[in-house]
């Protein structure tokens, strides 16, 4: 079923053009785990993430499990204060976008990559759980978006956060429409 979603989710996303223009330089990933979701493995994904061919959103393979470190960890952490919220997906930032999300009434919250601790930036993989706990704290509950404005050699990030993959592109395309105005 988690299959099934993440291929509707692309298909939605693969059908906007627009959506093209939100993919960040290091590309999209949507995901979702599973119940109870523990590893990287419970978590699907797209290998090779979603990229833009002549203008075009489209996905370099099917979805999978085991497929996205990044994205997987992200949900897994955001998973420890709400685990119905099992999906994400991640588009380029920009200080619109970010405004778009919150006139949207989504609940918005980031981290600071610079304030990042040395105990987390030396320890491999460490760094997006840490990001997901300073963004709860400082809004108090889990964010529907996950913002960054980067840091040396780490591209500025937006992440959408939610229970259902293809809520998550749907609303994807609608900033995407919405911000090509």
């Amino acid at each position: 079923m988690i299959i099934e979603k993440l291929e509707r989710a692309v298909q939605i996303l693969e059908e906007s053009p627009e959506f093209a223009q939100l993919i960040p330089e290091v590309r999209s990933n949507i995901v979702m785990a599973k119940e109870n979701a523990q590893t990287v493995e419970d978590v699907a994904g797209i290998p090779g993430r979603i990229t833009s061919v002549k203008g075009i959103p489209k996905a370099v393979s099917r979805p999978d499990f085991g497929a996205s470190s990044h994205m997987a960890r992200l949900v897994l952490s955001v998973m420890k204060h709400d685990p119905e919220k099992r999906s994400a997906l991640n588009i380029k930032y920009t200080p619109d976008l970010v405004d778009m999300c919150l006139k949207l009434g989504l609940k918005v919250s980031s981290y600071d990559r610079t304030q990042e601790p040395s105990r987390v930036s030396e320890k491999e993989g460490s760094t997006i759980s840490w990001g997901v706990e300073v963004a709860v704290q400082n809004l108090g509950t889990v964010p529907d978006v996950i913002y960054h404005k980067g840091a040396w050699g780490k591209e500025p990030m937006i992440v959408m956060v939610g229970t259902q993959p293809e809520e998550l592109a749907e609303m994807a395309v609608c900033l995407a429409r919405l911000s090509s105005y």
